[in-house]
């Protein structure tokens, strides 16, 4: 049975050369723990491990009496603790290097979009009269650090939520105080011995992930942004066929831009260029995988190697003089995977190494510097390539459709705005809005399911946007150019397509870039005729392949945020019916968003599909509607 959709996988699947992959290492893994899949083993106390027999044949409380729905909760809340914190302290990263490129120019970091920094500088309140941009720059930078270590809230982003939506966090007392404050709680709440009641260990759960979409990973996008420049559409290409035989290949591998953008640099440097060429190499290829690839593909159209499940492939070809790696999704394999090929690994962050790995601690401070020593290691190791094998698959892309980006492309620098959007899915034309996002699995075949998925929904006119290694995914079956509106799209979705000239498949950038839906989804309740809040909209989520923490804490704000969420592969809460339900049914009577988890990508598209239908009756559009061009005589008839 072939592992992936992409034929670039299968190729290199079928070498060997001594070093296991992923695929490889969770098939000896199997069979995997049943009462962990279910969510119902827990490890937090030394009294046990204890588990639930889901059956209910065996123990149906741990040694300290905790149930099976407080067992789950736990364990589910903890996840969102971390993905949160993941995000978090990637957009604590991004805000200190804002205020590096204020405080120490020669690092190299500079302020791209004055703009951006304006309009978030206006929800920290900052006064912008008589300012120069360095000192607006500096106010934001120490807000937007103030947010993770605040006691009392709200976070400032919040107020980009439409206003009932605020009002049902304000009633349920979950709206988040301080981004490390919420994290910090769920830790402490999921303790032995404190909180042991599932419904209210979940309302912690709910504010530590708002805490991540409308607080760390909110700043994380806008602040990158602001640095680095907002995305517009650009042109790329996609798939291990971007490696280069003749050239230095360095490929980041990670989510932080703070590093991958000095990279950007180095390798355009001409004294770097100069030096390949002294190497024999005709020059320097950068390319990525992961998030990193989304943030630099979405800002410079740098080509994007493959997403989480190719990385040690991205080795395996032989092409590969340096990986250079940061934070989140980096296989603790890598280390050993290189040592069977010519490939530096370098690690760049104090807190992610790896024994025996070449370490280069990479600072805001010194980043141009730290960057080109990076560059100058891959460029050394160009003359110890031997045998390579690049499959030859890659594909065009059209990436960039951040929130101001559509703004633009659907009514130009004076009148951007949602009308056009909300007006099509008022019509019918569009059917709804679906945002695909998330990682890859080795449980399920790499890709398939983002893919399948993604078909399905266009076909049925449903709008797709997407982010991460799901982006990617699609990006390589060719979705995402505005031709695909022609081969997948339905009808009437076609016809939007190819009015405004845009593919069926817009990609937004990276995982803490889900934060650019919630702003989208807000947008479509302000400009109007889609009902009051972002629960009223024809709109639906996934993640198909998700296997991190950071996926379940980006679900939870979505459904937080009244998003109807479903999930692949499986989710860690059958072994509770309790909570199982509660997560299901019970939330969307508190929230207006639900969890869901279907197998296949059929019947993930199935409930979406019913989803968005339902939605559009509540709100009256469900029979399409064609536009009526107005002669003079009808015009005279309007009452104004």
């Amino acid at each position: 049975m072939e592992k992936s959709i992409d034929p670039a996988v299968n190729e290199l699947l079928k070498k060997s050369n001594g070093a296991s992959t992923v695929w490889q290492r969770a098939e000896a893994m199997l069979p995997q723990c049943g009462f962990g899949e279910l969510g119902v083993c827990c490890r937090i106390c030394f009294m046990g491990p204890c588990r639930i027999d889901p059956f209910g044949e065996g123990p149906q409380v741990g040694v300290c009496g905790a149930t099976a729905q407080v067992i789950a909760a736990r364990n589910f809340a903890r996840m969102i603790a971390g993905g949160a914190a993941a995000h978090s302290d990637h957009g604590r990263d991004v805000a200190n290097a804002l205020l590096t490129a204020v405080e120490n120019p020669d690092a190299g970091y500079r302020i791209k979009d004055t703009a951006k920094l304006y309009k978030v500088a206006g929800y920290f309140n900052i006064d912008l009269k008589n300012k120069k941009v360095n000192d607006i720059a500096r106010e934001t930078a120490i807000a937007a650090l103030a947010e993770f270590g605040q006691q009392t809230g709200p976070l400032r982003f919040i107020q980009r939520a439409p206003q009932a939506r605020r009002e049902i966090w304000q009633r349920l007392g979950i709206t988040p105080r301080g981004i490390d404050r919420e994290i910090v709680e769920i830790m402490h709440r999921t303790t032995m011995g404190v909180d042991q009641e599932h419904t209210n260990i979940m309302l912690q759960g709910m504010r530590a992930s708002l805490a991540d979409g409308w607080g760390g990973s909110m700043v994380a996008t806008e602040l990158q942004d602001i640095l680095f420049g907002t995305p517009s559409p650009i042109r790329g290409q996609v798939n291990l066929g971007v490696l280069s035989e003749n050239e230095v290949n360095i490929v980041v591998h990670g989510h932080e831009p703070v590093l991958s953008e000095m990279i950007v640099l180095a390798a355009r440097d001409e004294e770097m260029l100069a030096l390949a060429r002294s190497k024999g190499a005709a020059g320097i290829n950068l390319t990525g995988i992961c998030c990193t690839a989304n943030e630099i593909l979405l800002r410079h159209g740098i080509a994007v190697a493959g997403n989480f499940l190719q990385q040690e492939l991205a080795v395996a070809t032989g092409a590969v003089d340096a990986m250079i790696v940061d934070v989140q999704c980096i296989m603790a394999s890598l280390g050993e995977f290189c040592r069977h090929y010519h490939t530096k690994l370098v690690t760049t962050s104090p807190k992610a190494k790896m024994d025996g790995v070449t370490h280069i601690e990479f600072t805001e401070h010194e980043a141009l510097e730290k960057a080109k020593e990076i560059v100058k290691i891959a460029i050394e190791n160009f003359p110890n390539r031997g045998a390579v094998d690049i499959p030859k698959h890659k594909m065009d892309l059209v990436a960039g459709f951040s929130h101001e980006a559509i703004l633009y492309m659907l009514g130009g620098s004076f009148r951007g705005s949602y009308t056009p959007l909300n007006d099509n899915i008022i019509n019918g034309r569009i059917k709804g809005v679906a945002g695909v996002v998330g990682c890859n699995n080795p449980k399920t075949p790499h890709d398939v399911a983002h893919v399948e998925l993604v078909k399905e929904l266009i076909a049925n006119d449903i709008l797709v946007v997407q982010t991460g290694c799901s982006g990617i995914a699609c990006a390589k079956s060719g979705l995402m150019t505005p031709e695909a509106a022609v081969q997948f799209a339905g009808p009437g979705l076609k016809q939007v397509c190819e009015t405004v000239g845009m593919p069926p498949v817009l990609h937004s950038g990276s995982c803490v870039d889900n934060s650019r839906i919630l702003v989208a989804l807000s947008e479509m309740v302000t400009t109007g005729g889609l009902g009051n809040d972002i629960s009223d909209l024809p709109v639906a989520g996934a993640a198909p392949e998700w296997m991190s923490e950071k996926a379940i804490s980006i679900g939870q704000y979505f459904v937080a945020s009244g998003v109807f969420t479903v999930f692949g592969v499986g989710l860690p809460v059958f072994g509770s019916p309790v909570f199982r339900d509660y997560l299901f049914k019970d939330l969307e009577k508190l929230v207006g968003g639900s969890w869901a988890m279907e197998k296949t990508p059929a019947e993930m598209a199935a409930r979406m599909i019913d989803h968005i239908r339902k939605k559009r009756e509540k709100l009256g559009i469900s029979k399409a509607k064609e536009r009526v061009l107005y002669d003079m005589e009808m015009r005279r008839e309007l009452v104004v």
